[in-house]
């Protein structure tokens, strides 16, 4: 457990550090559009870094997918809290090192690549309540698209590595790309979709960073829940989730409602 988190703070380092400066030099081209060269760099290195982590530590490198991981029962609670906190680490020690080579008027109007939602002034960002549906909705798009497909023994060992990876990124591509077009506005950075990434740059330079930071939280832990929620509904006969023996329900259900999955009813088991 602990060489798979120290992989994670080293992976989510990293991640933060080639993300963050490939969207600013994306964003500081001379392109009539640079938006649109954002999804591209987004979806080729998560694509590279999910190829090179998924078999270490389970190629996490957000909040978000523990999350949800923890929900489903694929790791434990203890991993899933050392996971977050190495990513925590890994975020600030990836900023910090950009912090300290990035050019310092760049860093200061690109807010170091941080989560904005009024980046330039309340006039030319958006409200709390816009970013927290766009940070729910694009979360719960990347869980639906990409960790459906990646919990699915089935079809992602029929797929293979590569393919789930390219998913999993694309659909993160995809989600950034509705949150940058959708709105705008110069002040809204963009959806997170990773907690830990505006955690970073929040800490190091404060500010304007943390003016609705709140939502790049609650919006993402709200989507994996309800998403959660929304698998327990889905066919069983065409999925075949990861083994999950310490799913939520399953561990909370016997204490909160007396609940047993071995009930028998006429003999025959629930």
């Amino acid at each position: 457990m602990w060489k798979a988190a120290l992989t994670e703070l080293v992976a989510t380092a990293s991640l933060m550090f080639t993300l963050t400066t490939s969207i600013v030099s994306c964003l500081d081209s001379h392109e009539t559009d640079p938006k649109l060269l954002v999804p591209f760099a987004v979806f080729i290195i998560a694509f590279l870094f999910l190829m090179v982590t998924v078999p270490l530590s389970g190629g996490h490198m957000s909040p978000v997918f523990t999350f949800i991981a923890a929900l489903k029962g694929i790791i434990t609670l203890a991993r899933a809290s050392i996971y977050i906190l190495a990513q925590c680490v890994g975020s600030l020690t990836g900023f910090l090192i950009l912090n300290s080579v990035m050019d310092h008027d760049a860093a200061k109007r690109y807010s170091l690549g941080g989560c904005t939602i009024n980046g330039n002034g309340s006039t030319s960002g958006i409200s709390p309540g816009t970013a927290l549906i766009l940070e729910f909705c694009c979360t719960f798009l990347v869980l639906l698209v990409g960790v459906t497909i990646a919990f699915d023994k089935r079809r992602s060992k029929e797929l293979g590595l590569p393919m789930v990876c390219a998913v999993v990124a694309g659909a993160m591509a995809v989600a950034v790309f509705v949150s940058i077009s959708v709105t705008g506005r110069a002040g809204y950075a963009g959806v997170g979709l990773n907690p830990s990434r505006c955690l970073g740059p929040a800490l190091l330079l404060g500010g304007q960073l943390w003016d609705g930071h709140w939502v790049f939280w609650v919006g993402p832990c709200f989507a994996c829940i309800i998403y959660y929620c929304f698998t327990k509904g889905l066919p069983k006969e065409g999925l075949v989730w990861e083994d999950g023996e310490r799913d939520v329900v399953n561990l909370a259900a016997p204490a909160l409602c007396c609940w047993d999955p071995t009930t028998q009813v006429n003999g025959k088991g629930l």
